[in-house]
């Protein structure tokens, strides 16, 4: 069978109801999605799961004994309980079934078999609740077979309740025979012999069907590969074919605004800012777009980098479009930017602020600045992507933590330019070189790792509550000690107020944990501030609360206000995340940090030791010892470098679908490829790519790779590479 035939509808060879249920449950569609649902893990006949940490409240299936069975009257009402006791030699566990005393007859002490179902805990014991279960049959067979029988593996895939793993397994045996083993291999002969792989067809029946566990180890290797070399071949492609487009080349020139910008600056720019901003310059000179993705440390200097950037296209009347994604952060981009210009310069590139909820007569003036092109910056937050909004010459676009924005969104932008305008994307939350490479895989990356002269660091310590309750007035009293230096505060909590029902104005980048008490609240904003009112240590302290609920002016007040030091003490959510630049403050207070992502508080922790004097950052948390939740906080106080941050983040938590939310809004995770592992093979498989693709530009000479990058791409996520 071809590659194409991996796109049959599944209920030619299941039928329409099977299939159905694989589309309710997994979205499934194709026989080519139903061959890479994986297992999970592998059992034995002869090999028991452990029953000793059995999750109460999720599916499970493990391999067991059954030790002992009773049945009994119900007390209340007629009927019967059928209860089976099944082991595996260390933990018990019982199945209860009711008004099912026919059971007895299959669930028979010695029996042992897969047991399915939720746990659930009684009385003090674990338990399954009416079951699935599927017996293994000895009778008949001879010992030679019986050690076969008791080595070969068996599948145990992610399942649901309404799809047992055998079910799987029983409809995964149809499709396997219903396709055989000719399906067309993607990865080129020459690659796939260097890697020592199996050929995908080998590969898929060996990892759903393998006879030893060296068959599906090897499988998993083959096919985790084949899914690398796809990805990154996708990438490329994409890359290359976005190199193709035309672009108006903008060429700084002698006497411009950036060699006069350059000749004010009253400091000199790191060696990491000279270097980025030399790579940029050459590429808007090119007449192919740029698409450049400058990754930094909270406080490298990216904006500036980004600033000498619009003033090269500003040369020939070339405007840019800065999209940040809040209001706050457009408002500081825009004071940052004419402060940074000087009087004369700002008049000439007269920048400009868009937001959604601006006065009507302030909008329409920018609206109109823009149109005519005499705003040659414009800043501005989704009000940008608006129909209404229309450039004079949109020359770039820059893309202020591309984290909060879709493909869709920069499109749009894009789509405002007669001509294809080049793009940076900027972002301080630090990359892993493996998810740049498959995340970003069709960007040019350059990366900011040097911070200004004069910049004094950041001190980190967890202040952990459950440990040491008596910690907190120290808190406080801690921050008085800085304000009354002549310095800030910030004050950060997850949620605004209890009214939200805990959760947070912007949700964590970190995994939800068990870990985290849910029956206690959060700290809100209102109530933090009231309290610090209160507190006797702070009378006579200033202190204002910001937060997504406010208007616009309302925030842009607050931001104004304490840039200039009338407030002494900002309780604020994750509005201040990033982008907020206010040198005087040193310290950050963040409450209930284990509710927050190690990437988070990164980007919190860089609001201070902006200026000349120390940061200090104190981090309470309610986690208790050894859990992860507070693994991820100590990780955050252990360093200040963003870049390592990245990948412990990454090691802690599911690094999730790379090419799904924000960047493709389409459906398709990575199935056996993991970016915080796999590096190794990321890398060999991208080279194998580039090789291949440099040889054969298009993949016209290997069609079955040309057809596997579609396949492995549903229809939202080609739209979304072709944007990226």
């Amino acid at each position: 069978m071809n590659e194409s035939g991996l796109q049959e509808k599944l209920s030619g060879p299941l039928g329409g109801r099977t299939a159905g249920a694989f589309d309710r449950a997994f979205g499934y569609k194709t026989v080519g999605d139903l061959l890479s649902h994986y297992p999970r893990r592998y059992a034995h006949h002869g090999e028991l799961t452990q029953l000793g940490s059995l999750p109460v409240g999720e599916n499970v299936a493990l391999v067991a004994d059954v030790v002992r069975a009773s049945s009994r009257k119900m007390n209340k009402r007629k009927g019967t309980i059928f209860e089976a006791v099944i082991s595996d030699g260390r933990g018990i566990l019982t199945l209860t079934f009711f008004n099912q005393n026919w059971r007895k007859e299959e669930l028979v002490p010695g029996a042992r078999g897969v047991f399915s179902g939720k746990i659930s805990s009684y009385r003090g014991s674990m338990q399954l609740t009416h079951p699935d279960y599927k017996l293994f049959d000895r009778a008949g067979i001879s010992e030679n077979d019986a050690q076969v029988w008791a080595e070969k593996p068996i599948p145990i895939y992610p399942a649901t309740s309404a799809l047992q793993t055998w079910s799987i397994e029983k409809s995964m045996k149809i499709v396997l025979e219903h396709v055989g083993l000719g399906v067309v291999d993607p990865v080129p002969a020459a690659v796939r012999d260097a890697e020592q792989l199996l050929d995908y067809g080998t590969a898929l029946e060996r990892i759903h069907r393998p006879r030893s566990d060296d068959d599906w180890k090897r499988a998993r290797r083959s096919l985790r590969f084949h899914e690398a070399f796809v990805l990154q071949a996708a990438l490329i492609d994409s890359r290359a074919k976005a190199r193709e487009q035309m672009a108006m080349p903008r060429e700084a020139m002698p006497g411009g605004p950036l060699e006069r910008f350059e000749a004010q600056l009253p400091f000199t720019l790191t060696g990491d800012q000279v270097a980025v901003g030399a790579a940029i310059t050459d590429d808007l000179a090119r007449s192919n777009p740029m698409n450049r993705l400058v990754q930094g440390e909270v406080g490298s200097g990216k904006t500036l980098v980004a600033l000498r950037a619009m003033l090269a296209v500003a040369e020939d009347g070339g405007q840019t479009a800065l999209l940040a994604p809040t209001e706050v952060l457009a408002a500081q981009h825009l004071r940052s930017i004419v402060a940074s210009l000087g009087p004369d310069l700002a008049a000439d590139m007269s920048p400009v602020l868009l937001t959604g909820r601006m006065p009507a007569a302030d909008r329409k003036r920018a609206l109109l600045r823009i149109i005519g092109g005499q705003a040659k910056i414009v800043v501005g937050t989704h009000a940008l992507l608006s129909d209404i909004v229309e450039f004079y010459d949109l020359g770039l676009i820059v893309i202020d933590e591309q984290h909060r924005f879709g493909v869709d969104q920069r499109d749009t932008l894009r789509r405002k330019s007669a001509a294809h305008p080049h793009t940076l994307v900027l972002t301080a939350t630090p990359i892993p070189r493996t998810v740049a490479m498959t995340v970003f895989g069709d960007l040019d990356v350059s990366t900011i790792t040097e911070l200004p002269v004069g910049r004094k660091g950041i001190e980190t310590f967890v202040v952990p509550l459950v440990v040491k309750p008596t910690w907190m007035p120290r808190v406080w009293t801690r921050m008085r000690e800085e304000i009354d230096l002549g310095r800030q505060a910030f004050v950060v909590c997850p949620a605004i107020d209890s009214d939200r029902g805990g959760e947070p104005e912007i949700d964590a980048d970190g995994d939800r944990e068990s870990d985290i008490d849910a029956k206690r609240p959060p700290a809100t904003v209102l109530e933090t501030a009231a309290m610090l009112r209160a507190e006797p240590s702070l009378q006579g302290l200033t202190i204002e609360i910001i937060h997504g609920r406010l208007s616009p002016e309302e925030k842009d007040e607050m931001m104004t206000r304490f840039s200039s030091g009338d407030i002494d003490v900002l309780v604020t959510t994750t509005v201040i995340e990033v982008g907020v630049d206010v040198p005087n403050a040193s310290t950050m207070i963040v409450l209930d940090a284990d509710r927050f992502g190690v990437s988070q508080l990164h980007q919190l922790r860089g609001r201070v030791g902006r200026g000349s004097v120390p940061g200090l950052c104190l981090l309470v948390t309610h986690a208790v010892p050894e859990s992860t939740s507070l693994e991820r906080v100590e990780a955050v106080a252990a360093t200040n470098d963003g870049f390592e941050l990245a990948q412990r983040d990454l090691e802690l938590r599911r690094e999730g679908d790379v090419l799904g939310g924000a960047q493709s809004g389409g459906r398709s995770s990575l199935r056996l490829l993991r970016v915080a592992t796999d590096g190794d093979v990321i890398v060999r498989a991208r080279d194998a790519a580039e090789a291949l693709r440099a040889d054969d530009p298009g993949f016209a000479q290997h069609p079955e790779l040309r057809e596997a990058i579609d396949r492995r791409l549903d229809e939202s996520e080609r739209e979304a590479m072709s944007k990226s």
